[in-house]
Order: structure tokens, then sequence, then C-alpha cells
């Protein structure tokens, strides 16, 4: 038997990068894949994960009706989550004085806003049985770095959340867990081009999306006794 058997794992942001290697890693693991994103079944994005239960649902999690609707889909198809984790965001690299109020907006609407919605969503499904909720942050949470003025405060935020609902859920039997990766070598980087620049790792040098995936495997798979609050990841 797999450690995740009879587990429903939802994902969002799952069609690329750490999303969709958390995807697979879970699936791996015996648990029936629900993937999130924009792009899926839409023919905007890549296939399914070749594993053998998973769900794809096309959902932008900045808009309400869309997740309540994405919701509804998971408890007909596959039933109340047991997992979820929040992984859908954006990321910026700008000086704060290149920063518009229009490009902190949006990190904050997609890193933050976006994020309280999944919870805000998923959390009332989840509560009365227990279950995980996995946040993905960021090194940027808690680290802070130039050109990050937009990214970062979105994460530090979307780590007081994550610290306030542990506060809120403790002894509920739904655990918390905040996930911070050290950078990561994901399409996000594509634009920018890091090997190009001084100021940046290498991406051969980065983290892969597989680090991250297996931490949250880690996480999901600890007894009932053990509640892993925080993971921070750095490339060695």
């Amino acid at each position: 038997m797999s450690a995740l058997d009879g587990k429903v794992a939802v994902i969002t942001g799952a069609s690329r990068g750490i999303g969709r290697a958390v995807a697979v890693k879970l699936g791996e693991a015996g648990a029936h894949v629900v993937r999130l994103a924009r792009t899926l079944g839409t023919g905007g994005g890549p296939g399914p994960v070749e594993i053998e239960h998973a769900l794809d649902i096309a959902c932008d999690i900045t808009d309400a009706a869309d997740l309540l609707r994405a919701a509804e889909r998971v408890r007909e198809s596959a039933g109340t989550p047991d997992i979820l984790v929040s992984n859908a965001g954006g990321f910026l690299l700008k000086p704060f004085l290149q920063t518009s109020a229009d490009d902190f907006r949006a990190q904050i609407e997609v890193n933050l806003v976006g994020a309280f919605g999944v919870l805000k969503t998923f959390l009332p499904m989840m509560s009365d049985r227990g279950g995980h909720v996995v946040t993905i942050g960021s090194v940027a949470d808690h680290v802070p770095f130039p050109g990050n003025a937009a990214y970062s405060a979105s994460k530090f935020g979307l780590r007081g959340l994550h610290e306030v609902l542990r506060a809120e859920y403790a002894g509920s039997g739904l655990r918390m867990t905040l996930i911070s990766p050290g950078p990561t070598d994901t399409a996000l980087w594509d634009p920018i081009g890091p090997d190009r620049r001084d100021d940046l790792p290498n991406r051969s040098a980065m983290l892969t999306p597989e680090d991250v995936a297996d931490a949250v495997l880690y996480a999901v798979t600890r007894s009932s006794r053990a509640v892993v609050d925080l993971i921070r990841l750095s490339a060695g």
C-alpha cells in the first residue's frame, strides 16, 4: 500500500513547475490528484500528468466564482480533499522605484489574495474531517532581497496568513505547513535569464521542482502526532 492511498490531493498552479512536480509526486504516492490551473482543460497548457488517478480543472484562483465551481466539481468527482497544496503564484523581479502600483497590486492579488481565496473556499470542506494544508512560500518570505519589493511583500503576507491559520486551527486535526524554497529552476526565470546576470544564481545551482515536491510529500506523510509547521529549503 502506498503512503497516500485513498487520499484526495488538490494542487493549485499545477500545470507546470513546482505544482506539476507536486502532482506527480503525490500521485506516485497513491493520492487521487486534482490539478487546478487557468490553462488546464483549455488546450492552452500541458497535458494531464501521467498518474493513475488524476483530474484537471481549469480555474483562475483570483476569481471567487471560478473557485466555487472548481470546489463543487472536486466534491462531486473526487470527494472532500484530504490535502490542499496552495502553490499558484507569480514572480516579479524589479527595483522598488521601477515598480508601479499596478505591478504591486498584481503580485498581491495572485500571491496573497488568490491564496486567501483558495483557503477560504476549501478549508470549510476540510475542517470537519481534518487534513493537511501546504502553502508554498519562498525564501523571499523571510529574507529581504533587492528588487523584490512587490514579490516579497506578497510572500511575507502569505507567511503571516499561514501563521494565523496555524494558530486558529491548532488542535483541530487540520495541519498547516509552510514550505519556503530558495530559487527554484522553473519557467518563471525564462524572461529574466539569471545565467546572464552576476546578481542571480545560475539555474544549474537552483533547486528543482522535484526538490520542493519531495518536501511536500515529507510533510503530508508524517504521523498524526507530528506537525511540520515550516520547511525552509536551499540548494546545497
